[in-house]
């Protein structure tokens, strides 16, 4: 396998949490990978981790030089425009065969455009989407679209149905993944234009669907797959970060008050780590971009060097799984799709 681009200037712990991830991830799982950044900096952050590691792991280690940088103020329009950048540099790795795969902590606006620019979408796909694994109770579900659509098409939400069932089974290994529609009401016929109209699309395919989930099932393992647009996905998504940070700030509080409380926690303790840790975004290390020519893994912008190295492993897996070329063969086996390309989109 080719080395894995990490965007080594992407995050707000970068570079140095961004590089230890990847010597973590290089020593881990033997992957060879190479850091797209400033390479001043990225030679300085290398020295002062290499003794820390064997010179096996070190030699994995190789830099590419990328002068400029993306914030995560910079829109889209003008991320595109920074060739020099180490996302714009990294993707161009990917495409040119250099690199297997490429991971960004960065701008995800920028990740998601450039991506567009420099890979271009997989044959059969319209938009490209962010896809989220969120855990459940015994496993976890893909949200599609996370955020980067905010206003779709029921096509879309077909695409992102294919992607997202293409994607579950390999790197899940579920052979028949569920695919739920997000809803505020689980009958058909429920929801908006989008959501209607959507249901009726995705119904009419080969796909395992199981129709509308509301909000308080898409956690509840009905589903492997849960599709809606991104401005509902990125709330669903930032609404659930947020749910263990609540509960451990509220357990905080009442244990303070009871010495029974206390032993409690103490003997529950076990239970708890289990629960942040299931719940911990880092142990899912980032967010698959599906439909565009090139495996990409975004991660969180807090990422530190455990979710970088998690989701170096993730990039590693979607690319030698050969996850793209099986969603094009869906694509292209889908007939509701077909019909749609020949000049109907706009009519549904």
């Amino acid at each position: 396998m080719k080395p894995i681009a990490v965007d080594a200037f992407g995050g707000d712990h970068a570079p140095k949490e961004v590089i230890l991830g990847a010597f973590l991830a290089a020593k881990e799982f033997d992957l060879d990978i190479v850091l797209v950044g400033k390479k001043s900096e990225v030679e300085h952050n290398v020295g002062l981790f290499s003794k820390d590691f064997s010179s096996h792991v070190v030699q994995k280690i190789t830099i590419e030089n990328a002068s400029d940088i993306i914030t995560m103020f910079d829109k889209p329009s003008v991320a595109i425009r920074k060739k020099d950048s180490s996302i714009y540099m990294g993707m161009e790795l990917v495409k040119q065969k250099q690199a297997s795969a490429f991971v960004s902590a960065g701008n995800s606006g920028a990740v998601m455009a450039i991506a567009m620019v420099v890979l271009g979408k997989l044959k059969g796909i319209s938009r490209p989407a962010i896809g989220a694994l969120l855990p459940t109770v015994n496993s976890s579900v893909l949200l599609l679209d996370a955020g980067a659509n905010v206003d779709c098409k029921p096509i879309h939400l077909l695409e992102f149905s294919i992607m997202g069932s293409v994607f579950i089974k390999h790197m899940l290994g579920i052979q028949k993944p569920i695919i739920g529609l997000i809803s505020n009401g689980s009958e058909p016929g429920k929801g908006n234009s989008l959501v209607i109209k959507a249901y009726d699309l995705i119904k009419s395919s080969v796909l395992n669907f199981y129709g509308n989930i509301e909000g308080n099932e898409i956690f509840s393992d009905k589903v492997d797959v849960a599709v809606c647009d991104g401005f509902v996905g990125n709330i669903i998504l930032k609404t659930s970060e947020s749910v263990p940070n609540i509960i451990g700030e509220f357990l905080k509080a009442q244990i303070s008050k009871s010495l029974v409380y206390k032993i409690g926690y103490l003997l529950s303790k076990p239970a708890f780590r289990m629960l942040k840790k299931k719940t911990d975004y880092a142990e899912f290390g980032g967010a698959p971009l599906l439909g565009v020519n090139g495996a990409c893994i975004i991660s969180h912008g807090r990422s530190k060097a455990y979710a970088i190295k998690n989701a170096i492993l993730k990039a590693a897996k979607f690319a030698s799984l050969d996850i793209n070329i099986k969603i094009e063969e869906a694509v292209e086996k889908c007939s509701a799709l077909k019909y749609i390309h020949r000049g109907v989109e706009n009519a549904i």
